[in-house]
């Protein structure tokens, strides 16, 4: 049998849906490129809202919404930027779609703006990454009249995360790390923002450590005198806490009831509140999603959850990456996908009826030929448990004998690799099984989806522990006897692309190939081109380059890449503000020089992704031949 890549990318993207009233609002690439698009929730042709011309971010790169639908204003604000800069800047877009037009003029020219939330009368707040400083700031808008309210500054994010009924005051955290985080509170009459809790970094002393405290998203309750905060000060996996106004140091954990799910589970953070005690929650269950409506009980501070919303039934299995509650009908739209389901639009209503919207399917495969992947955690090095999957070709395929491997390495390092098609993984890795090859999945330390403590593994130390998880996994392969360990290559995207290099380099023996899309090469020229914003995070979590040089240096893949013994495939994005053409360049300009087999994929219209289906189609193709050209899996006829 063969595969062409577009019979993968045949189905569609369906995400970010909005549900408001008759109608839904979603982002898709039906066009070629990601787009906002609009139809009727009963089911109609979709219609485009936006110029053919204009490309939208992949939301999962954003901090905040891609865009909310306002009909009460006649408009649609859209966040757009430029081939994949992450330059956003709010735009204003006829409701029944048109061009795109700044909301705030040039306001923000050259700056990151995020679109926190936003009522349905138009009032929201922005967050805003200058990038030419390090204060990040907060605002409250109006869309009616684009007037815009400060909400002060941090070089630690001040980002919004709720606010009360009407506005005059709102929630802000500060993050140092992934978890260490403090509270704030800002209120109109002052307009100052003043601490509710935690230990703010600059007054900590002697580098004393504070409790970790996890903050997200907050909701005022109990007649707003009270505050309930996301967090995980109480436990590692992650839940709710309570605090009152009156004693803000004082944080209860509040009780959650009623989950019928089995084992591990992360609480996901961006829980909705449906109304005043109904709220909508969600769990990451080993990289699978639950959700659930639930009702909060504010003066026992407790939550039950009522029922499964998702996780089991028609919506099992797989990943719901974002939702969205109707009030008008009291209906939630999903966006799902699992490992062999692309992209899929439903609603639920308030009986708990789901409704299919979209019945998406790839092109001329047949979906047994797909593989849902299988449970291969194994324990490390040190016996820590490593969550992984192994994807294998279907049996109907017909192969014979042990199948090489592609070793696949997730971004973040807080990242998680799930069951998701509408991830760029999940398509490129089902290719590469119809094509012969097992996957291998990990989930290594510095992971999401496993508690903070498991995540903390990571910070200053990348290329650490988690460079020995990778060699532990290598390991289990070997005791596969589905799978030939001689014929391994490895691959990753972003900090994945860093561990790339890195394991490359300095274990060479184990790999035939290896394909690295923009990750960091040297992590001491890499701060030095972050913008100015970014780079306190990246002192606090990775290392200061100016009192931290030789360790950076001792972790960067450059300091051993003369060892490199496989060929190399370079995949990088022009416009990527992450990792920026430059490291790649120079990457693999110095394995050039050094006589290494290296291949150069640059995409001139791409940022910190490859979005645009043409983009991806070439992408894909060229992953899947390098493989083939150096894995050499017998029987597999070459994409055409």
């Amino acid at each position: 049998m063969t595969f062409r890549i577009e019979h993968m990318l045949s189905a569609p993207l369906f995400l970010s849906p909005q549900l408001v009233g008759d109608r839904i609002f979603f982002i898709s690439n039906l066009s070629g490129s990601l787009s906002l698009w609009a139809m009727d929730s009963a089911g109609s042709v979709p219609e485009p809202l936006l110029p053919p011309g204009v490309a939208l971010l992949t939301p999962k790169l954003l901090l905040g919404q891609a865009f909310v639908a306002l009909p009460d204003l006649g408009v649609i604000v859209v966040m757009i930027d430029r081939d994949g800069d992450e330059l956003l800047q709010p735009c204003l877009v006829p409701i029944d779609g048109g061009d795109p037009q700044p909301l705030f003029g040039d306001r923000f020219a050259g700056q990151q703006v995020e679109l926190v939330e936003v009522d349905p009368d138009g009032r929201g707040s922005l967050w805003v990454d200058p990038r030419k400083h390090p204060e990040q700031e907060a605002y409250h808008f109006e869309v009616a009249d684009a007037s815009l309210v400060p909400m002060g500054c941090s070089r630690y994010g001040n980002v919004p995360r709720g606010h009360s009924a009407d506005r005059s005051r709102y929630l802000l955290v500060d993050q140092y790390s992934p978890n260490d985080t403090t509270l704030w509170l800002w209120e109109r009459d002052t307009g100052q923002r003043r601490l509710l809790h935690g230990v703010p970094l600059d007054d900590r002393r002697d580098g004393s450590q504070a409790p970790l405290t996890g903050f997200d998203h907050a909701w005022f309750i109990d007649g707003e005198q009270s505050i309930l905060v996301e967090t995980t000060r109480f436990d590692d996996l992650g839940g709710l806490g309570a605090l009152s106004l009156a004693d803000p140091a004082t944080l209860e954990p509040v009780t959650v009831t009623g989950a019928v799910h089995q084992g591990v589970a992360e609480w996901e953070h961006g829980a909705r509140r449906l109304s005043e005690e109904r709220f909508l929650v969600g769990y990451n269950v080993d990289g699978v999603s639950w959700g659930y409506e639930a009702t909060l009980d504010p003066r026992q501070r407790t939550m039950h959850l009522d029922r499964v919303l998702w996780g089991q039934g028609e919506l099992s299995d797989g990943v719901v990456a974002d939702h969205h509650h109707d009030r008008s009908s009291d209906r939630v739209a999903v966006a799902f996908s699992s490992a062999t389901t692309p992209a899929q639009l439903a609603t639920i209503n308030a009986a708990g009826v789901t409704t299919a919207l979209t019945r998406n399917r790839l092109l001329g495969v047949d979906p047994q030929l797909l593989s849902p992947g299988e449970d291969a955690s194994y324990a490390s090095h040190d016996g820590l448990r490593v969550s992984a999957r192994l994807y294998l070709p279907s049996d109907r395929l017909g192969f014979e004998g042990p199948r090489p491997v592609v070793y696949y390495i997730h971004g973040g390092p807080q990242g998680q690799e799930r069951p998701d098609f509408t991830w760029f993984s999940m398509p490129l890795i089902q290719y590469l099984t119809l094509h012969g090859f097992a996957v291998f999945v990990p989930n290594v330390r510095g992971s999401t989806g496993y508690g903070q403590a498991y995540m903390r593994h990571v910070d200053r130390d990348w290329g650490g522990q988690d460079r020995l998880d990778h060699v532990a996994g290598v390991a289990r392969l070997r005791e596969d006897p589905r799978v030939d360990a001689g014929r391994i290559g490895v691959m990753g995207r972003s900090y994945g692309g860093f561990m790339t290099l890195t394991l490359a380099a300095r274990h060479p023996e184990l790999w035939s190939a290896a394909v690295d899309m923009f990750g960091p090469y040297d992590l001491v020229s890499w701060s030095t081109r972050l913008p100015e914003s970014w780079r306190t995070y990246f002192r606090l979590t990775i290392g200061d380059p100016e009192t931290q040089r030789d360790e950076l240096v001792a972790r960067s893949p450059r300091t051993y890449i003369g060892a490199v013994a496989c060929p190399l495939l370079v995949v990088q994005g022009a416009n990527d503000p992450r990792v920026t053409r430059t490291d790649s360049d120079e990457l693999v300009a110095e394995l050039r020089a050094a006589g290494k087999d290296v291949d150069y994929l640059v995409f001139e219209d791409e940022g910190h992704d490859v979005t645009r289906l043409a983009n991806k189609a070439h992408c894909y193709r060229t992953i899947t031949t390098f493989f083939e050209r150096h894995l050499h899996p017998a029987g597999v006829a070459v994409p055409t």
